[in-house]
This record gives structure tokens, C-alpha cells and sequence, in this order.
């Protein structure tokens, strides 16, 4: 397993280095001058020329490149054009809002997600299963923005027991927090928990069908006996690789429920930033964003030994 999981760290550090030069050279090609946009139509080229100079965009890409990744090295983001203030804590602050909701999505996508997709697998071509895949089909089909949209009218405008939009803070107390983010998570989360429900019901019913649960039942060991104790464990794998793909949209992708219910997420200040072409911004947050995908990426890949000891092996 050590060795397993630092081979997985050095995957981990070189995919952080090439996507440091993907996002930089994507950021660098994009158009519009960050300098012409801070001063508007009207600043002279010697204006232009001088703020340029003070942001260091008039230095080679290649020295930029090295600056920016040396800095975030030391934990170093740059200073952010637009609101003058160090990227890092800019992102921090934003990230306090994104993480605790991806979390709560994730968390509420797998208490819907996992009694589901077991029922309708106990219940194969039963009524309880074709309904269960029926309204997973629909949790697949209805767009998430249209889902939070029906939220804020049906529990925020209409029976006022949720907040319509924006965020209260942490200091307001957890669970003026958690009330504030249960709405947007249970947006982000319909989507995720049908899929994660149909990739469990698939997964149970192909363990079920191999030799060893075959043999259990022949020896008098009942269906969800055997489901819970054998087939279980068993189609997990498949359902940690969904789990960490769902993660990682939930704190990448929600740029557009957080703009629907107007949260200080990671998601709006990227899509600010974008907007007022502040690149040291859109540059920090991508990486950001990066790290978490792989790092979640790595923690699966050692659950996968941890769920199934013939990886271990391995």
C-alpha cells in the first residue's frame, strides 16, 4: 500500500505539472488585455503600456509561467488585477462556500443514492424496481438549474422554509450555514444520486450473478442476505469511481446553481473573474480546482485497495 500510494503521489505531482502548462498557455490565448480592460476604452497606449509593466504582463510567458508556478509553490497565487488583494485568500474565503456545499451535495446524492439503488437491485423486475429507475431517469433528464429554479419557487418564494439566495457566513452559526446551503445541494445532488442509484443497481445485479454468490445461495443463504453480505463489497469499485467523479463536478461545476441561488462560491468569483479578464485569478482557481480533482482521484484509487483486498495483493 505505501508503495502503491507514493507511486500514486509522483502520478499525482506530474499531473499538477503539465496541467499547470495546459491552464497557462489556455489563460494566455484567450482574448482581450487585462490592462486595456482595467482602464477602459478611453486610456492612452502609454497608460496601457505603464499598467502592463506594474501587473508583469509585459514579461515573456515563459518567465511568467515560472514566476506564477515558483509562487504557488510557496503558497503564493499572485495579487488578483482587478480587487488588488493576494489571490490565496481570495480563494480561500470563496472555497469555504464551495467545499462545505459540494460535501453536503455529495453527502445527500449517497443517503439517496445508495438505499435506492439496492432496493431496486433486490427487487429486479419487480414494481419497486421499474420505479425506482423511472424517477432516476427523470432525476437524470431534468437539468439541475431548472431543479433549483422549482426549489427556490416551490420552498423558498412559495412555503419560505429555505432562504431564496445568498449566504449568511459561517460566524452566523453551522446550521444557519447548512440552512442556507440545503437548497443548492439538494439541486446539485438530484442528478448525481440517480446516476450513482443506476451504477449501483448495475453493479449489484452483475455480482450477483457470479459464482460466489451462486454458491451462498445454494448453500440456503437467503437473496438480500447474500446481497448485504457478499454483493455488496463487491460492486463497490465501480461505485468509488462515480463517487470521485461526482466530487469532482460537485466543487467544479457548480458555477451555475451558485449563480441561481447568488452563494460567494468559487464558482461565481471564476465566473467574475472571467468577465473582468483578472487571468491571475482564473489561473489560481483552475489549479485549485485541478488539485482537488486529482487528489480525489488518489484517495479512490486507495480506497479501491482498501474495499477490495485482492488489489492489495495486487
Amino acid at each position: 500500500m505505501l508503495r502503491h500510494a507514493l507511486i500514486r503521489l509522483l502520478v499525482l505531482a506530474a499531473t499538477l505539472a503539465a496541467a499547470s502548462v495546459v491552464v497557462f498557455l489556455v489563460v494566455e490565448v484567450a482574448p482581450g488585455d487585462p490592462a486595456a480592460f482595467m482602464l477602459g476604452l478611453n486610456a492612452t497606449p502609454e497608460a496601457v503600456a505603464r499598467l502592463r509593466a506594474e501587473l508583469g504582463l509585459d514579461l515573456p510567458p515563459a518567465q511568467r509561467w515560472a514566476t506564477w508556478v515558483a509562487g504557488m509553490l510557496r503558497g503564493d497565487f499572485g495579487v488578483s488585477y482587478t480587487y488588488r488583494t493576494p489571490v490565496g485568500p481570495l480563494i480561500a474565503e470563496r472555497l469555504a462556500v464551495s467545499l462545505p456545499l459540494a460535501l453536503y451535495a455529495l453527502a445527500l446524492s449517497t443517503a439517496l443514492a445508495f438505499p435506492a439503488g439496492i432496493y431496486a437491485a433486490a427487487r429486479r423486475g419487480r414494481a419497486g424496481d421499474a420505479a425506482v429507475m423511472g424517477v432516476t431517469q427523470l432525476g437524470v433528464a431534468v437539468p439541475n438549474f431548472w431543479f433549483a429554479m422549482l426549489l427556490a419557487l416551490g420552498f423558498a418564494v412559495t412555503l419560505r422554509w429555505f432562504p431564496a439566495g445568498g449566504f449568511p457566513g459561517w460566524e452566523a452559526g453551522l446550521l444557519a450555514g447548512l440552512h442556507a446551503l440545503t437548497l443548492p445541494a439538494l439541486a446539485l445532488a438530484a442528478p448525481q444520486a440517480s446516476i450513482l442509484a443506476r451504477v449501483m443497481r448495475s453493479a449489484l445485479l452483475d455480482a450477483l450473478g457470479e459464482d460466489y454468490v451462486r454458491t451462498a445461495r445454494a448453500k440456503g443463504l437467503g437473496r438480500g442476505a447474500a446481497l448485504r453480505r457478499h454483493a455488496l463489497r463487491n460492486a463497490m469499485i465501480p461505485v468509488l469511481t462515480i463517487l470521485g467523479l461526482q466530487f469532482s463536478f460537485l466543487i467544479a461545476g457548480a458555477i451555475i446553481i451558485e449563480n441561481v441561488f447568488y452563494l460567494p462560491g468559487l464558482g461565481r468569483l471564476v465566473f467574475q473573474a472571467v468577465i473582468q479578464r483578472d487571468l491571475i485569478v482564473v489561473e489560481g482557481v483552475v489549479m485549485v480546482l485541478v488539485f482537488g480533482v486529482i487528489l480525489v482521484t488518489f484517495l479512490v484509487d486507495l480506497a479501491y485497495a482498501w474495499v477490495d483486498p485482492r488489489l492489495r495483493r495486487r
